[in-house]
């Protein structure tokens, strides 16, 4: 069981392989990335302040983050079923408490979080402590969603549970006690930071969206391209699948069964975020950590994002590995994901009200 419900990987190995585009040699090694890609290799040093992987049996709230958290007095939450597509998922909203300054009518900004789990595990509850922090903290109102996972529902069933659900918070903004227009976040961590990067790139050309723009987004350690299909005009700049192969918690190996249960087409933008269309992008914030087969990519996308005109914000921990603030929240790097996060929402909604 993987959060009261059944796990999906019993099931990874009845789903299809993508096909081998290309050998391993040809996706991940030539000398020039390795000479061009150098000034990146520290990056994969570990940090001595992270300890050996614990059980799978520890959990955040053996970890006492429940005596992190807000009083119950100053948030709720509620629990909303969306139709989508012949089913029903839920989304979790996440409201402040109106402070007296702010009255009890008071509208707070909105962020749309995707959690992450490689498109196959995962639910609401995974972010939920770490969310409810956040609602209070950056007074912002929180709504995640629960999307339908592979291999049972493979691609596009995550991309379009999510932007359905995304739509629906919009369309009942003002019940949760929120306003796009003060303000409208996408985020989203792994596979939910890829999720968060397409359905923000599929409403720049949304007419539902004209009046309703999202005006920032925040991509933790995200999913960016396809690892059985590089980019071959960036060779050079992906080495992390090498360097990293075998990380702590997330391997190429264990990366490559995600993608082929998520079954998308190699070259989708829908899959691969990289290979959309970069421009007319909300100011982005990235986070990436230096011991993860995905560092490169995210990497890549922070460049190719300000070379499109796109205001980014970026933030590398060295020597952790992928999803490490799970594990090792209270050590000095955890402790500055979390600072960090929480100043890139308030960095965020400075960019003011949707146009």
């Amino acid at each position: 069981m993987v959060n009261g419900r059944p796990s999906r990987f019993k099931d990874l190995n009845k789903a299809p392989a993508l096909p081998n585009l290309l050998s391993s040699s040809q996706r991940f090694a030539t000398p020039t990335r390795i000479l061009t890609m150098a000034q990146y290799v520290h990056l994969s040093i570990r940090d001595p302040e992270v300890p050996d992987i614990p059980s799978l049996a520890v959990t955040r709230e053996t970890m006492n983050f429940k005596g992190r958290l807000p009083a119950e007095s100053t948030y709720k939450v509620e629990d909303h079923p969306v139709a989508v597509d012949g089913a029903e998922i839920t989304i979790r909203a996440i409201i402040p408490t109106p402070t007296s300054d702010e009255g009890t009518d008071f509208e707070f900004p909105l962020m749309f979080f995707i959690h992450g789990g490689g498109w196959c595990v995962g639910d609401l509850s995974f972010d939920d402590f770490d969310l409810r922090i956040l609602s209070v903290n950056c007074r912002v109102v929180v709504v995640s969603v629960d999307y339908r996972l592979a291999p049972e529902h493979p691609f596009p069933i995550p991309v379009e549970d999510s932007y359905t659900a995304m739509k629906w918070t919009v369309d009942n903004a003002h019940s949760l006690h929120a306003s796009p227009y003060k303000g409208f976040l996408t985020c989203g961590v792994s596979a939910g930071g890829n999720l968060a990067a397409v359905v923000t790139q599929r409403s720049v050309t949304d007419p539902f969206f004209a009046k309703h723009k999202i005006t920032g987004s925040i991509l933790q350690i995200p999913v960016i391209i396809n690892p059985r299909a590089p980019p071959a005009a960036y060779a050079s700049e992906l080495l992390s699948y090498e360097q990293n192969a075998n990380a702590p918690i997330l391997t190429r190996a264990a990366m490559e069964v995600f993608a082929d249960c998520y079954a998308a087409p190699p070259t989708s933008p829908d899959f691969s975020p990289l290979l959309g269309d970069l421009t007319r992008l909300p100011p982005t914030q990235i986070g990436i950590c230096g011991l993860d087969p995905l560092r490169d990519e995210g990497l890549l996308y922070e460049r190719l994002l300000r070379e499109n005109g796109v205001t980014t914000r970026l933030h590398v921990y060295p020597g952790v590995p992928h999803g490490f603030p799970s594990m090792f929240p209270f050590t000095k790097m955890g402790r500055k994901w979390e600072v960090d996060w929480h100043d890139g929402v308030k960095w965020l909604l400075q960019f003011g009200r949707a146009k």
